[in-house]
C-alpha cells in the first residue's frame, strides 16, 4: 500500500520559526498589527517564500493574499486553505501563523510532487483577522464587502483611522471596496489552527474536528461626563465617566451568566480623557467583545450589555453612546469535511475529537459562501494570545498532514 503524501515537517518548522521572529519583542511576544511595519515585513517574507517555491501570489484590495501553483488554474472551482499572519499585541507565534504556513506547505508539496488533482488547491492569508480595525476584516471583505463609508468609520486599537493608516502604507481605498469574492470560484475551504483552549491538551488527543464557530459581537461604549478639578470637586457633584465605565465592566460576568454558560464578555481597551491624575475624567471609552455559540443568545447578550450601560449612565448622571460593529453570526461547519478530517486522523493513527471553537476565525465568514472545515491541534496548557502560546512540533506536523490529506480528498473528490 502506498504511503500517503506528507508535509516536509522540518521546512514547516523553519518557516514558523522565521515568521515568529518578525515582530518579536524583548519579552518573547509577537506584535504584527495589520498594516503596520511588522505586518509589511511579514507579508514580504511570505511572498518571497512563495516565489522561492515557484508559486504565484495575488493580493486583493484589502490585503488578502491568494497563492497558486503555475498551470493549476483550469477554471474549476478551487479548494482554499489558509489562515492569517497578523497578531494581537504581544501575542504568540502559532495563532494564525500555523494555518497560514501549513497551507503554503501543502501547496508546495502538491506542486513539487505534481500530485494529480481534479481541482486546484490555493493557499490564502486573510488580512487583519485579529480585528485591529474590525472583526475578521479580510474574510468579511471577501464575504460581504465594505463600502467607502464603512471604511471611513473604522479606527484601530491605537485610535488611528483605518483610511489614514491604509493609504500611508501604500494601499488603495477604491480597490479596498472591490474585494468580494465570487463563491462560484471556490469549491471548499479548510483551516488548520491551534485550539487556543485546553481541551485537546487535557484529553491527550492530537486532532480537533471543529463542529462550529462562536458568534462575535463588539464595538465601543463611551460614557460622557464632565471634566472637573480632582481636588476641589465634591464626590456627590461629580459626573465621572470612568466611574460609570468601571461600574459597567464589573457587571460583565453577571451579564454573560444571565444569557448562557457559554457567553463571554471582555473589555480589553479603556481610554480615558483628558487623561490626567488631577482631572475628573470627562469621557471613558471601553472596547467590548462579546461571544456566544447561538445567534439568538448573541443578540440577547448585545442587548443586555446596552441596557446595563444605559442604566449605569442614568445612575451616575452621565450620558452614554455606542459604536457597535455588525455582529458575525455563529457558523456550523460542513459535516462532510468533518468526516474527511476524522478519516485522515484515523488513517494516520491519531486520536481525534469533535469540539466547537470558542474563538472567532475567518472560516466562519467563508462558511457563509462555501462548505468549510477546521482542524485544531493542541495548545500547550490552553494558552493563547500571549507570549506563552505554544504547540508541540509533533502536533504541528500531525495537523499539517491531516490538512494535506483533507485538501487532497477535496481536490480529488
Amino acid at each position: 500500500m502506498t504511503a500517503p503524501l506528507s508535509v516536509n515537517g522540518a521546512r514547516l518548522r523553519a518557516d514558523l520559526q522565521a515568521l515568529g521572529d518578525i515582530g518579536r519583542g524583548p519579552g518573547g511576544g509577537v506584535s504584527r498589527t495589520s498594516f503596520s511595519v511588522e505586518d509589511a515585513r511579514a507579508r514580504a517574507w511570505y511572498q518571497a517564500r512563495c516565489a522561492e517555491a515557484g508559486l504565484s501570489v495575488e493580493v486583493d484590495g484589502i490585503g488578502n493574499m491568494l497563492v497558486s501553483a503555475p498551470g493549476h488554474d483550469t477554471g474549476v472551482p478551487a479548494v482554499w486553505t489558509g489562515s492569517h499572519i497578523d497578531s494581537v499585541p504581544d501575542g504568540g507565534a502559532f495563532d494564525g501563523a500555523l494555518g497560514a504556513m501549513a497551507a503554503l506547505e501543502c501547496v508546495r508539496r502538491l506542486h513539487e510532487t505534481a500530485a494529480p488533482l481534479r481541482r486546484p488547491v490555493r493557499a490564502v492569508v486573510y488580512s487583519d483577522e485579529e480585528g485591529n480595525y474590525t472583526h475578521l476584516f479580510g474574510s468579511s471583505a471577501l464575504a460581504r464587502g465594505f463600502t467607502r463609508e464603512e471604511l471611513d468609520q473604522l479606527t484601530g486599537r491605537a485610535g488611528d483611522r483605518f483610511v489614514d493608516t491604509f493609504v500611508a502604507a501604500g494601499w488603495n481605498l477604491d480597490r479596498a471596496t472591490r474585494t468580494r469574492v465570487d463563491p462560484a470560484t471556490i469549491h471548499s475551504t479548510v483551516e488548520l489552527h491551534i485550539e487556543q483552549g485546553p481541551h485537546l491538551h487535557r484529553l491527550g488527543h492530537q486532532i480537533g474536528i471543529v463542529t462550529g464557530i462562536v458568534g462575535l459581537g463588539g464595538g465601543t461604549i463611551t460614557f460622557h461626563g464632565r471634566a472637573d478639578h480632582a481636588g476641589t470637586t465634591p464626590m456627590d457633584m461629580r459626573q465621572d465617566a470612568l466611574t460609570a465605565a468601571s461600574a459597567l465592566i464589573v457587571q460583565f460576568a453577571d451579564i454573560a451568566a444571565s444569557v448562557s454558560d457559554r457567553a463571554v464578555v471582555t473589555a480589553g481597551i479603556l481610554t480615558v480623557r483628558p487623561g490626567s491624575t488631577n482631572v475628573v475624567p470627562a469621557t471613558a471609552t471601553l472596547s467590548v467583545d462579546y461571544r456566544d455559540p447561538q445567534l439568538a443568545r448573541l443578540e440577547a447578550l448585545g442587548a443586555a450589555i446596552a441596557a446595563s450601560a444605559d442604566a449605569v449612565a442614568r445612575r451616575h448622571g452621565v450620558e452614554v453612546t455606542f459604536d457597535v460593529e455588525r455582529p458575525i453570526p455563529p457558523a456550523p461547519l460542513d459535516e462532510g469535511i468533518q468526516r474527511i478530517v476524522a478519516r485522515s486522523a484515523a488513517a494516520r493513527g491519531l486520536t481525534a475529537t469533535p469540539l466547537p471553537s470558542g474563538a472567532g476565525h475567518d472560516s466562519q465568514n467563508m462558511a457563509t459562501l462555501v462548505p468549510t472545515g477546521m482542524i485544531f491541534v493542541p495548545s500547550i496548557g490552553g494558552r493563547s494570545h500571549c507570549p506563552e502560546e505554544n504547540t508541540d512540533w509533533t502536533d504541528v506536523e500531525n495537523g499539517a498532514n491531516v490538512l494535506l490529506d483533507t485538501v487532497i480528498a477535496l481536490a480529488r473528490g
